[in-house]
């Protein structure tokens, strides 16, 4: 056989490898991302821009104070200075 030799099996396996993380990847970038959070979850990075404060269903824990609301009914706990 004088043309070209066939690819190997590995060399087969490594494109097909490389197809693989390209379609991840194709997949991880979606149209949706770019446009922003959704309207419901401002106030919940309101409430995590505070700084040390996050949200949590329930009362805050007890060097937590509630600083206001985030979506889905949870509070927004604010470290309390002492």
């Amino acid at each position: 056989m004088l043309g070209t030799p066939e690819p190997t099996r590995s060399s087969a396996m490594r494109i097909l490898y490389f197809f693989v993380a390209v379609v991840m990847l194709l997949f991880q970038i979606c149209p949706g991302y770019a446009q922003g959070p959704p309207p419901d979850l401002s106030d919940t990075l309101a409430c995590r821009a505070k700084g040390q404060s996050y949200c949590i269903f329930g009362p805050c824990p007890p060097t937590f104070s509630v600083s206001g609301n985030c979506h889905g009914g949870m509070n927004c706990c604010t470290k309390t200075v002492a």
